[in-house]
């Protein structure tokens, strides 16, 4: 038995609040965390429809049902299975998106915001790592890495000198009970100032979710 690969078009799922023209000044693209649809999961960041900000809200490719009634349907970024290529199936979309929803503006007048929850935080630093930079096909001024669980450090998943541009935040909810698992949550947050320099790290009363006192307060920090 031989295993071979075959790339192929896929079509993608994306939703977006707001709209982009001359008056706008910010873009936010936010990824949904695992088990998540994207119509769902925009609707978190229907507050900050303010007239100047465009939110695309994109979806993994992959879908699945969460339950064995086959009701409730969720999308995934990745599993370990077919790893790699899941992560360059997903990094072409991203870009092409980008590209897509910025075509004829210059990127440079604009304050982008990528935002990623939970697996979406993963999702958006391997992104970055790869789309970002001096030569990269993308920019953006802001990360914010929402409940994003990162075992290792953010070396298996970025270079952390990629964000030493990037004003870059963690944000996680006090009772969160993935992050509650581990033997030493400080020593974790720590870890992760110390490869990240200016690292900005909001802690909220709440679980896993987007808390939406916390995110307009970052909206209107930057």
């Amino acid at each position: 038995m031989t295993e071979h690969h075959l790339a192929v078009q896929r079509t993608a799922r994306y939703y977006t609040i707001g709209e982009l023209t001359d008056q706008t000044k910010n873009i936010w693209f936010c990824l949904h965390g695992f088990g998540q649809l994207a119509q769902y999961f925009s609707r978190k960041f229907s507050s900050l429809d303010d007239g100047q900000t465009l939110i695309v809200v994109p979806e993994g490719l992959s879908r699945f049902y969460l339950d064995g009634t086959y009701t409730r349907i969720g999308a995934s970024w990745l599993t370990r299975e077919e790893r790699e290529h899941e992560i360059s199936d997903f990094l072409a979309y991203l870009n092409s998106l980008y590209d897509l929803i910025l075509n004829g503006y210059d990127a440079t007048q604009l304050h982008i915001t990528v935002l990623g929850f939970s697996q979406g935080a993963a999702t958006a630093c391997r992104w970055l790592n790869y789309s970002v930079g001096p030569n990269g096909p993308i920019r953006a001024d802001r990360l914010i890495l929402w409940a994003g669980y990162f075992p290792n450090g953010f070396q298996g998943l970025i270079d952390p000198a990629k964000l030493a541009p990037i004003e870059t935040h963690y944000v996680y909810g006090r009772q969160d009970e993935y992050i509650g698992k581990m033997d030493d949550v400080e020593g974790y947050l720590s870890r992760m100032k110390t490869e990240v320099s200016g690292l900005n790290i909001t802690a909220f009363d709440g679980g896993h979710r987007v808390e939406s006192e916390v995110l307009q307060s970052l909206f209107t920090a930057h």
